[in-house]
């Protein structure tokens, strides 16, 4: 079952609520043959398709319904895109990537997946409010890990977007993660077996989303 769990993150609950400063990110894609050039000088060829690949799929999903959106974002970046620590790819312990920086590189970890995908789907027209940045314990590999959730009503068991397993599954059929807390840019949210949990702050008081907001400011 999909229940909470006391599992330590790297990020302490407690130190989370402590930080204060409110900054909302808005996901704007404004992709512009510069910043194709951008990118294709900085990085490589490979990485402007990629970019101009994603804005196909924006393009051509705008009408679909929600579980059709969920699919193409789902598949779309865990085909794209491999799997590296963030040691490798950036030489932190932990970095938060910009869906472009995400893209570019070609490479990222969990939380990077997760937040490409959660952006794409606010750029498509979906409810933020259906739609979390949820916080698990992975517990085959015994570690803290990131997936995107996504509740059709505030009752629902969510359904998991992820890049270890592709398939998207309801969360009760998810035996292997145990939730913690879930975040969007409207709140942060203790976790808990079935609905959307209890609402402990301001998704702005996670420091890394502070500085994701920033650079997302800076890239258009």
């Amino acid at each position: 079952m999909f229940t909470p769990h006391g599992y330590k993150f790297r990020f302490s609950l407690t130190a989370l609520l402590c930080l204060i400063i409110s900054v909302p990110i808005i996901a704007e894609l404004n992709i512009t043959e510069a910043l194709l050039n951008k990118i294709e000088v900085n990085y490589s060829v490979n990485a402007r398709q990629r970019v101009e690949s994603w804005q196909d799929l924006i393009d051509s999903s705008q009408n679909l319904s929600d579980i059709e959106k969920l699919e193409r974002v789902n598949q779309f970046f865990n085909s794209k895109v491999m799997f590296v620590n963030d040691i490798v790819v950036w030489g932190k312990e932990d970095y938060w990537a910009t869906p472009l920086e995400f893209l570019s590189k070609g490479a990222g970890d969990c939380e990077d997946y997760s937040i490409a995908k959660y952006f794409t789907l606010k750029e498509l027209g979906m409810d933020e409010q259906k739609l979390r940045i949820t916080y698990v314990k992975a517990v085959k590999l015994n570690q803290a890990h990131m997936v995107l959730t996504y509740f059709e009503n505030k009752r629902a068991i969510p359904l998991v977007l992820d890049n270890l397993d592709i398939e998207i599954k309801p969360a009760n059929l998810r035996k292997d993660l145990i939730p913690v807390y879930s975040f969007n840019g409207d709140g942060l949210w203790l976790a808990k077996a079935r609905g959307d949990g209890k609402r402990v702050g301001n998704a702005s008081r996670l420091s890394l989303w502070e500085e994701l907001a920033a650079r997302m400011a800076s890239q258009n």
